[in-house]
């Protein structure tokens, strides 16, 4: 099969399309013939170095959509010819509150999804939902998981409250937007790129305020009428301190990454004297990928796909990432 393999990490140029053997599925796996893939800062951060655990060489990817081909012995052979997408959060363990010793993401060390086949564990496989194109799917599993269990099962979102969503344009931030407003809430936005802000509120965000502006926190305490009920925050940085002095009492802050770097200095008296939950959120359960599937059914709601290349052009789709240029997934086409 075509596949692009990363065996030294570096720039773009380090992903090449190279012929690898066709994987076989295994006792209770699913071979995948895959119809696109998409994008993570995952897999910039294995690229470049900056991850844990790296093994070389590597089939990058943990987002993917296709047609079940095979499976292996003791998998539902009913399996076999349906539509699919893959659930990249492999063997999560007995407790919903999180994940056991085995918990690892498809894309390493488990090959991924930058290539013609996957095999998975046939449990990972699930409908692809009705209405959603190949490219639309493949957009989903990861950062559609990881807002939704940020803002279902950890943040508990009402209707009614106000959500800040720091850094809009990546994949999770934008599925966090589309969720929100599902869930009745609110949504006020921030990014350094006005462009991005009109864009965030064509799909249903309240408002939005530039992050480069010196009272950009102060702005945002206007929109949200004194404050926020909860803040998705995977950017980190200089900016989580003022996140959290946004929050209204009782207040809840749901942390899933640091893009910009480690928090240099949280006031905790803050934390204590207005009650505030921080929470941390990675990936999710079983249960929360198959929940976060039925707000897609029916064509409730449609992901937003930023670009799509072809898979061999893999490396020239990691610089658009790199360019941080991006508003919502960036996908691959599988031949």
């Amino acid at each position: 099969m075509k596949a692009i393999l990363l065996r030294d990490p570096g720039g773009p140029e380090m992903l090449r399309a190279e012929d690898v053997p066709d994987p076989t599925p295994g006792p209770g796996e699913a071979l995948v013939r895959l119809k696109a893939a998409a994008l993570n800062h995952r897999d910039v951060w294995i690229r470049t170095g900056q991850y844990a655990g790296i093994k070389l060489p590597a089939i990058l990817g943990s987002d993917g959509a296709g047609v079940v081909e095979a499976v292996g012995e003791g998998a539902d052979e009913a399996l076999v010819g349906r539509e699919v997408v893959i659930n990249p959060s492999l063997d999560w363990g007995d407790d919903e509150r999180f994940f056991g010793p085995d918990f690892r993401i498809l894309g390493l060390p488990d090959h991924g999804t930058y290539a013609q086949y996957v095999k998975v564990p046939a449990a990972n496989v699930h409908p692809r939902p009705a209405g959603l194109s190949w490219q639309e799917a493949a957009a989903v599993p990861l950062a559609g998981l990881t807002a939704y269990r940020a803002l279902v099962p950890r943040a508990a979102v009402k209707a009614g409250e106000t959500v800040l969503i720091p850094g809009i344009g990546g994949g999770v931030a934008t599925f966090a937007l589309l969720f929100a407003r599902k869930l009745g809430a609110r949504v006020l936005v921030t990014s350094g790129s006005d462009e991005k802000l009109e864009r965030a509120k064509a799909l249903g965000a309240d408002g939005g305020v530039n992050y480069r502006d010196e009272k950009w926190a102060d702005k945002v305490r206007e929109l949200g009428d004194g404050g926020v009920d909860v803040v998705v925050d995977g950017v980190g940085g200089q900016t989580y301190d003022q996140c959290i002095d946004l929050l209204n009492p009782g207040g809840r802050m749901v942390t899933f990454g640091a893009t910009t770097g480690p928090v240099p200095q949280v006031a905790t008296r803050r934390i204590f004297w207005k009650q505030l939950n921080l929470l941390g959120t990675t990936m999710g359960s079983p249960a929360d990928f198959a929940a976060m599937l039925t707000l897609f059914a029916n064509g409730g709601l449609r992901p937003v796909v930023d670009r799509v290349f072809p898979l061999s052009n893999a490396s020239e789709a990691h610089r658009h990432m790199d360019e941080a240029a991006q508003f919502g997934k960036i996908v691959l086409e599988i031949p």
